[in-house]
């Protein structure tokens, strides 16, 4: 007999056979949706949008609606990542700080005239790196995600300062900039990049055993190791996943920017949690959607382009994007105490 356990982690699950299974399916996942407050954040979204064109009209020109799909890029693929981190019950503090270092080796690179396919695979190991580290601390030695995460935002910004020299890095050419600032059939790349990665982190998330044992192990992890799921493994690799997406952000960022500076990605860790926590992925684990996800990413990338359009200066837009986060987590916390007891 097959058990959980001796299952490749990353296979697809066999559709079930039964009559009726796949009205049952469909049921239980406009259920999953609704209770995770996935409708209302689109709304808001809606409304977000519809103000933000009445109040500044320059908002719906196509320069400024590229502007926004390409800054919501970097946010939304962290977000993607944090949202695996988070479905089990973690956090993951350092991606900010993982996104500026990767940018760093990136640029690094380009300016030894590196050929971009280099560049660009060496951002995407160094993230996966960073993830492992944090994942053997976490899942291996049991520490908490939050002290191993927090310290990692601190010593790799270090590293960042250490390499940049506390300056501004800018080679003479960038031969990877196309991933941020280009173009295919009149969309920006770096959407191109973002709607991929959504995909394959849906298709995980939604179709694969590691899948299901992600949700299992925040659902409740200590039922999850009794039925045989390997907790620590899993664990592991959701903080590697993590750590790639902010590789995959660091080279889309550094693109965009041709240069990389010492403190590159800092508060994308925070913009990331308020986008995973209003597209109704819950700070406990077990509950939530990528797609949720990339709508509360695309909330927090309309407000902050509505707030550059209106002139808003940058200390105001810092107390309300601090409290756009505040407001997500309290309304994560109603829907737990407003959720059925079972």
């Amino acid at each position: 007999m097959t058990t959980i356990r001796d299952r490749d982690p990353m296979t697809t699950t066999p559709t079930p056979q039964l009559a009726g299974s796949v009205p049952e399916e469909k049921v239980r996942r406009w259920t999953t949706l609704s209770r995770s407050g996935i409708f209302g954040v689109t709304a808001a979204l809606i409304v977000l949008i519809a103000v933000m064109a009445f109040i500044a009209p320059y908002f719906w020109s196509v320069n400024n609606l590229l502007e926004v799909v390409r800054q919501v890029s970097a946010i939304a693929i962290i977000a993607a990542g944090g949202t695996f981190v988070i479905l089990t019950s973690g956090i993951d503090l350092s991606v900010g700080s993982a996104l500026g270092l990767t940018a760093m080796v990136a640029i690094v690179l380009a300016n030894a005239n590196a050929p971009a396919i280099v560049c660009v695979l060496a951002a995407i190991l160094v993230g996966a790196v960073v993830g492992a580290i944090n994942g053997v601390f976490i899942a291996r030695f049991a520490l908490p995600a939050f002290i191993v995460t927090l310290a990692a935002l601190t010593y790799i910004r270090g590293f960042v300062y250490v390499g940049t020299g506390g300056t501004t890095l800018v080679p003479k050419s960038v031969d990877y900039a196309w991933i941020g600032q280009g173009n295919l059939f009149g969309i920006p790349v770096a959407a191109i990049v973002m709607v991929v990665v959504y995909i394959v982190g849906w298709f995980v998330l939604e179709r694969t055993v590691f899948g299901r044992q992600v949700y299992a192990i925040g659902g409740n992890a200590q039922a999850a190791r009794l039925s045989g799921i390997p907790v620590r493994r899993v664990v592991f690799f959701v903080y590697v996943i993590s750590g790639i997406c902010a590789g995959i952000a660091g080279v889309i960022v550094s693109a965009r920017l041709e240069s990389a500076v010492p403190d590159l990605g800092s508060g994308y860790e925070l913009n990331a949690i308020a986008a995973i926590v209003l597209g109704g992925t819950s700070l406990i684990g077990g509950r939530g959607s990528l797609i949720g996800t990339l709508v509360g990413a695309l909330f927090i990338a309309v407000l902050s382009n509505g707030m550059t359009l209106l002139n808003v200066q940058s200390f105001y837009q810092q107390i309300i994007m601090g409290a756009v986060i505040l407001a997500a987590v309290f309304i994560d916390r109603i829907r737990r105490r407003n959720e059925p007891q079972h």
